[in-house]
This record gives structure tokens, C-alpha cells and sequence, in this order.
């Protein structure tokens, strides 16, 4: 059984309401988002700064932001024709498939991103007004790009902006608006670890790009894998989770990170993995790839986490 009919079964095989709404938001994917607000949390933590309710609505404020994006996403690929029903005969971690197996209409998934959109931006707006403008600086571009990714008129993942929006909002966005909503100003160590986050977040996009180069190239949606190619693309996702051990690594030689970040190194083998799959497959066989990918990001995300506060709690 697959992770998305797993997610999907019930005892009529048919998810209730909210179930269908969790499947329909990709649940799956929102550790991304949680885990870097937990990351620059933590780097707050670090530095002497914590505020429980503050910490709670960024955590909020981000996973509604993606989880607007994951749903607009699926309505705008489906409508545009880049996920049919088609997509039915596969395995695929990326869309959904509540539109495709008609448990929601088009415009509710549509309806559904925009109500997403509209909580974490409300929440936004509150945090703005009790610790500043840096949080409107962020939060404006972040749900404008995670709209217009796909949505239009700009679609702009189409435009193969999809990897630097991703490294963009994945990362320093959401790292850094954590760690400002907690400290109220920005540090070194918060800015290191969240070009982590944003290379491992552009990882996950990579690995989906690298396996729908054919399909994405049919339906004229370009992506830096589409225009690179097969290898080109391979080496760009080498390069990204490269640099995100080396943000960290870079961090620590500076001494703005303390030196437990380097428990990240744990995950190379894991990443190494990734690799040796990305560079052996190729199309349906790289779906093992994404999900490994995503594990990878948590597994790095949760690892920055407990560095942080075990340097707090050491005092390194």
C-alpha cells in the first residue's frame, strides 16, 4: 500500500470530511514547514529568547501558509492539465489526488488554499502588530509567492522559479520569521541554518522535478530540471544538500553555531542515499527518492533543533 492510499482508506475506503481535507492539504509535506519554525525557535532558544504563544501561532501561521500553497497547487495543476486523472494510474507523492478521486471539487480545493492563506496571514498580521514590520516584510512575500506558485496569472513554478522560491520560503523566510517573532531581531546562527533548511527544501522540489522531467516537458511546464536535463539536475540537488551540510559547517567554523550543529552529519549517509537513487532511476522509480528526501530534511530539521537546545542546556 502506497502512503497516499494509505492516508486515503477507511472502512469504506473513503476518508470522512476532515480526513479529506488533511489529504487534500498533503499533510505529509508539512513537516517542511514545521520543521524550520522549530529550527529558528530553537536558535532563539539558544540565544535566551522564548515566548510559548508566539511560538505556537508561527508554527500555525506557516503550516496554514503551506498548506494554502499545497492546495492551490493541486487546483492549479489539475486545471491547467499537468495532473489529470491520469495521475490515478501512478504512485505519486506530490498532488493530493482528492480532486482526482473526486472526493473534493476543484473550486473547494481552490476555496479551501484561500481560507489556508487567510488564517496564516491574519495570524501574521497579529504578530506583525506586536513585534513589527520584519514580520509583514516576510510574511507578504511568502503568501504572494506560495499563491502565484502555480496559481495565476503568474504561475510562477512554471517559469522555473520553482527551485529559488522554494530555498526562498522554505528556509530564510520561515527560519528567520521564527527566530524574529521569539527574539525580535535577526542573528548569524539563524541566517546559517535556515540556508539549510532552504537547500533541503529545494531538495525535495528537485527530486519531484527530477522524476517528472518527461511529463513536465509534455505539458510545457519548465523547471531547472526540464532545462537542464536529467544529469544537470541531478548534480543541481548534489549541490543543494551539499550546501546545506556546508551552511552548517560554516556556521560552526564562524562560531555563531554552536559546535553540536554538527550532529547534522549524522544524515549524509542518508542523503548519500538519496543520491545513489536519484542517479540509478529514473520516473515512476524516483517516488522512493522524494520521500527520502523529505525524511532527510526532518531528520536535519530535528537535528538543528536538539543541537540548539542541548548547547543552551550545556552552555557550549
Amino acid at each position: 500500500m502506497t502512503q497516499t492510499e494509505a492516508i486515503l482508506e477507511d472502512s469504506q475506503g473513503r476518508p470522512g470530511k476532515l480526513m479529506t481535507w488533511i489529504v487534500a492539504a498533503r499533510s505529509w509535506t508539512l513537516t517542511v514547514s514545521s520543521g524550520a519554525v522549530l529550527v529558528g525557535t530553537a536558535a532563539a532558544v539558544y540565544h535566551g529568547h522564548f515566548s510559548p504563544v508566539r511560538f505556537v501561532l508561527a508554527l500555525i501561521g506557516a503550516v496554514a501558509i503551506q498548506a494554502g500553497t499545497n492546495l492551490v497547487n493541486d487546483y492549479s495543476d489539475f486545471v491547467s492539465g499537468v495532473d489529470s486523472f491520469d495521475v490515478l494510474a501512478v504512485e505519486n507523492f506530490g498532488p493530493s489526488l482528492a480532486i482526482q478521486r473526486r472526493f473534493l471539487r476543484p473550486e473547494q480545493v481552490w476555496a479551501g488554499g484561500v481560507a489556508a492563506f487567510a488564517l496564516g496571514s491574519a495570524i501574521g498580521l497579529w504578530l506583525a502588530y506586536r513585534c513589527g514590520w520584519p514580520v509583514l516584510a516576510i510574511g507578504v512575500p511568502s503568501v504572494a509567492a506560495g499563491y502565484f506558485y502555480t496559481g495565476a496569472p503568474l504561475a510562477l513554478g512554471y517559469l522555473a522559479l520553482g527551485d529559488l522560491l522554494s530555498f526562498l520560503f522554505l528556509g530564510p523566510a520561515i527560519v528567520l520569521g521564527a527566530y524574529y517573532v521569539t527574539a525580535l531581531k535577526f542573528s548569524a546562527a539563524a541566517v546559517w541554518v535556515s540556508l539549510s533548511m532552504g537547500f533541503l527544501g529545494s531538495g525535495i522540489l528537485q527530486v519531484n522535478n527530477l522524476r517528472d522531467i518527461a511529463s513536465d516537458s509534455t505539458h510545457g511546464k519548465r523547471t531547472l530540471a526540464t532545462i537542464l536535463g536529467r544529469r544537470g539536475a541531478f548534480w543541481e540537488l548534489a549541490c543543494f544538500n551539499a550546501a546545506a551540510y556546508g551552511a552548517v559547517l560554516a556556521g560552526v567554523v564562524t562560531r555563531t553555531v554552536p559546535v553540536t550543529g554538527l550532529v547534522v552529519l549524522a544524515t549524509l549517509p542518508h542523503a548519500l542515499k538519496v543520491h545513489r537513487l536519484c542517479r540509478a532511476s529514473e520516473g515512476a522509480a524516483l517516488h522512493p527518492a522524494i520521500n527520502l528526501e523529505a525524511q532527510l530534511h526532518l531528520e536535519f530539521a530535528v537535528l538543528l533543533t536538539v543541537s540548539f537546545l542541548a548547547a543552551k542546556a550545556l552552555g557550549v
